[in-house]
């Protein structure tokens, strides 16, 4: 589903990322672990498409994307990428079914088809009756649950989190973990997970571990 293959990336005289290897199979839900600075998060944002490789190749769902223009990859990346970040970046006038839609709309999709698969969605995340609530009317879990639905609305070939529960309490991060693997056994979606969440990197089908700009394990 995901391949990189000899990823570099440096900023300024910083080398982050040393030539890393990487490949995830679909349905597979794997974790990248390692101390801050290791690289973690600058390879799931040059796996996800929000950054460029100096050198390497990235092929998602058997699209290589480092030759796609910035216009042909902003829409690769709504189509086939769903993004869980710490915060979860809400818009704070709308309600949840309303961000939950934002992406098919960006998509091109119906209003009919977007507010159906919303619903979907949050009944399923067992948010049905929130769907009317704004942000701030939610509990953080809550909240982050509507992040998790709207980064699925359009079906991606992946899911990509960066420290998904890391704003979240003890019980909402232990609801969170056991969400992703029901979605996985619901939906056969992949996971790439970076997390310092030692319980959720050990649920994980595989627990990469990144050292000095490389993965170790």
């Amino acid at each position: 589903m995901v391949k990189g293959t000899n990823i570099r990336k440096a900023y300024g005289n910083l080398q982050v990322l040393k030539g890393v290897d990487i490949e995830i199979q679909k349905g597979e839900v794997v974790s990248i672990v390692g101390a801050s600075g290791a690289g973690k998060s600058t390879l799931l944002h040059i796996l996800g498409t929000l950054d460029r490789p100096d050198t390497g190749e990235v092929t998602i769902d058997g699209q290589v994307i480092n030759k796609l223009s910035d216009r042909n990859l902003a829409k690769f990346r709504n189509q086939k990428i769903g993004f869980v970040f710490q915060f979860h970046h809400l818009l704070p006038e709308f309600t949840a079914l309303e961000n939950v839609c934002i992406p098919a709309y960006l998509m091109g999709k119906s209003e009919k088809e977007a507010v159906k698969e919303a619903h979907r969605l949050l009944e399923f995340l067992g948010l049905n009756d929130r769907v009317t609530h704004k942000p701030n009317e939610l509990s953080g879990g809550e909240q982050q649950r509507v992040a998790v639905a709207r980064a699925l609305i359009n079906r991606p070939s992946v899911l990509l989190a960066d420290e998904p529960s890391g704003n979240l309490d003890s019980d909402n991060s232990t609801d969170l973990h056991q969400l992703f693997f029901k979605l996985r056994d619901e939906f056969d979606q992949t996971f790439i997970i970076v997390t310092h969440n030692e319980q959720l990197a050990n649920m994980a089908d595989r627990k990469l571990v990144m050292r000095d700009g490389g993965l170790v394990l």
